[in-house]
């Protein structure tokens, strides 16, 4: 990650190598050279990939929020496939059991379920975590996949502006109710594993401390970047509390590339001409979109491993913007009093 650390990201990444004893160590490993990354939509979509089989994960559970379509839905479908317990977190009942339905029926898998979560609302996100610990089961995997894209300015329930309320701050929210089931279900060796989309988009963005809610001049494009910026900085300070309080659970951000999706609905409509004209050209297929996801939550070579931007099941470099770790520390704080998490930066510990 940076900073303290004293390792640089583009060329390695974060290890925590556990020990019996439950200490962790950062330990840096050398990996391909990063490969340069447009912004989004600038370029073709790569040459498809070998086919990867990854190893079964019976007896593993795994949240997907926004799994009902699109790249959510591909990410959900690829681990039940792999037989993990899905729980499918969206905030559409006939949408979510229709995705519920197909997927049991492609992957032959049982253990997909889906429970009520509206990311724009803090209540709801309360909500859900309760149901879900009613449970009493592990969680292994969380995938904060959900968000928005360049919708018109309006605001959560919770009155935040929408891009940064539902895919920064209901993922932060969810992330640290749920980090004590993580740390349980979590082993040597067998580490639970935090997985949050961004995108490309990220390297255009910019976070305004003084108004993250785009009060004074909002952009649709502006917001959803800054949106994504914020969630790369969030992955990498979360991945530094994990690593410095000794747990067995590692946090990767990564970036399914130019995917065709309906989160595009909301964009110029010379954009959704080419795509519908170029779509197959231009962009990725949601099951290409979550390669990247299934691989950051399920490959055995990330076992241990956390803090990296995955593009491609590779890591490479993000903006240099989100390696500053007093940045990830004002955000954090930030982030904390808008949504009543405590704030454990200052002791160095993870609740």
């Amino acid at each position: 990650m940076g900073g303290s650390s004293g390792i640089r990201a583009p060329a390695a990444i974060d290890q925590v190598a556990p020990s019996a004893a439950g200490d962790s160590a950062v330990i840096a490993r050398s990996l391909a050279p990063p490969f340069p990354r447009g912004e989004e939509g600038a370029s073709a979509r790569p040459r498809p990939q070998p086919r990867v089989v990854f190893p079964p994960q019976p007896d593993r559970v795994a949240i997907v929020t926004g799994g009902t379509d699109g790249i959510g839905y591909s990410t959900a479908k690829h681990l039940a496939r792999l037989g993990m317990h899905v729980i499918l977190a969206g905030n559409n009942d006939r949408r979510s059991q229709e995705a519920v339905r197909r997927i049991q029926e492609e992957t032959l898998n049982d253990k997909v379920e889906f429970l009520y979560c509206d990311l724009a609302s803090m209540s709801s996100i309360w909500q859900f975590v309760g149901h879900f610990k009613a449970k009493n089961i592990p969680l292994h995997v969380l995938v904060n996949n959900a968000g928005v894209m360049m919708v018109p300015q309006r605001t959560t329930r919770d009155g935040f502006e929408e891009h940064f309320g539902l895919n920064y701050l209901g993922h932060f929210l969810l992330t640290n109710l749920l980090l004590d089931t993580l740390k349980e279900s979590g082993s040597p060796g067998r580490c639970a594993r935090v997985i949050t989309v961004s995108s490309a988009t990220h390297y255009v963005g910019e976070l305004n401390m003084e108004d993250l809610q785009s009060s004074h001049s909002y952009s649709p494009h502006g917001a959803y970047a800054q949106s994504k910026l914020a969630l790369v900085l969030f992955t990498y300070h979360l991945q530094r509390l994990l690593a410095s309080s000794g747990s067995h659970v590692t946090a990767n951000v990564v970036d399914p590339g130019v995917v065709n999706t309906d989160l595009y609905r909301h964009v110029f409509w010379g954009t959704g001409l080419v795509k519908k004209l170029l779509g197959w050209l231009l962009f990725k297929t949601p099951n290409e979109g979550a390669r990247t996801s299934v691989y950051a939550a399920v490959a055995p070579e990330l076992e241990g491993v956390g803090g990296c931007y995955l593009y491609n099941e590779k890591a490479t470099k993000s903006l240099q913007t989100t390696y500053d770790e007093k940045l990830q520390r004002q955000l954090w704080a930030r982030s904390c009093e808008m949504t009543g998490v405590l704030d454990v930066t200052q002791e160095g510990l993870l609740m």
